[in-house]
């Protein structure tokens, strides 16, 4: 029978896992995708999946270390904070640089079927 802790650091392991796998596809598609808006996009992906996926495995982890002693929760708790502030600041961060590179018109989008926002980036 499986204890609590194997199917913690199991879980935890799977997350690492899918986070190093979600690091390389954003990676991929950050070099595949030709316009700022995907590139950002695939970024964004990567930054979400590669990184909160990760640190909550990591703080899965850590809390059946015993080795840790007393660290572990410190090591968890930190670990899910800065996922926490990670998942809700990138896509914020991401929105931000978005709208600001639409505003000064430094990126065109080829081929743009329609913009509502300026219909002058699309001609």
């Amino acid at each position: 029978m499986l204890s609590i802790e194997a199917v913690l650091r199991g879980v935890g392991a799977a997350l690492l896992c899918l986070g190093a796998f979600a690091g390389l596809v954003s990676a991929i598609g950050f070099y595949r995708f030709k316009n700022f808006y995907l590139r950002l996009h695939a970024a964004t992906v990567g930054t979400i999946w590669g990184c909160v996926f990760p640190l909550i495995g990591a703080s899965l982890i850590s809390v059946t270390m015993d080795e840790l002693g007393e660290v572990k929760w410190f090591a968890a708790g930190a670990s899910i904070v800065t996922a926490a502030i990670v998942f809700l600041l990138a896509p914020a961060g991401s929105h931000a640089l978005a709208r600001a590179v639409h505003r000064a018109h430094v990126a065109r989008v080829q081929p743009c079927i329609s913009d509502a926002l300026d219909p002058n980036l699309c001609g």
